[in-house]
């Protein structure tokens, strides 16, 4: 079983955007998933549970920049 896990999400003008991480299909690495109300938009893959975190963190840092706020 692969499990899902949010990293974070952040809203903007009754938008959403979700991170999340989950084990590879493959069972090698850490898939981090980006949805945007709901759909996925953006699927890569890592090595490590940590490289994917860091690559959502660098996501959720450029959207605040773009005005979007976190929200859980």
């Amino acid at each position: 079983m692969r499990e899902t896990v949010r990293v974070w999400r952040v809203r903007k003008d009754h938008t959403w955007i979700d991170a999340r991480v989950r084990d590879a299909a493959d069972a090698h690495g850490v898939e981090l998933q980006l949805f945007y109300d709901g759909s996925l938009v953006l699927s890569r893959c890592w090595g490590t549970r940590d490289e994917a975190i860091a690559d959502a963190g660098a996501y959720l840092e450029d959207l605040r920049r773009a005005g979007w706020n976190t929200h859980w």
